[in-house]
């Protein structure tokens, strides 16, 4: 339904470092960078963009993103750890929200909760 996405970011270098480092593990990278912004996706489509916004924090945004594993899963959450993330959530079973639902949730440098998802 989503071609792309953006967000505004306070400190676009640590936001990039943030997400380059968390995106890895679900096979997405940095794409496109410039100016005051950067774009992560596939190779060669990127579709998360992060513009650089010098006010204040605004209520935060929920991303998902579909990993192909829950090792993925797992590995999304270690990254984004160690890049700085704060948990909101660790790897595991959501049956709550399905019986075949595994996610992790992070919160990243600007307050947006993160999350990697995959079924079965």
């Amino acid at each position: 339904m989503f071609d792309h996405v953006g967000l505004k970011v306070r400190d676009l270098a640590a936001s990039i470092d943030f997400y380059r480092r968390t995106l890895a593990p679900l096979g997405l990278e940095l794409g496109s960078q410039g100016e005051g912004y950067a774009g992560f996706g596939p190779p060669g489509a990127p579709a998360l963009w992060l513009y650089a916004h010098a006010g204040g924090a605004g209520a935060g945004t929920h991303l998902a993103f579909r990993a192909p594993s829950q090792s993925a899963v797992q590995g999304f959450h270690a990254a984004g750890l160690a890049a700085g993330g704060r948990d909101n959530g660790g790897p595991g079973p959501r049956p709550d929200y399905a019986a075949d639902y595994y996610a992790a949730f992070l919160i990243d440098p600007d307050g947006h909760n993160v999350e990697a998802v995959c079924f079965g």
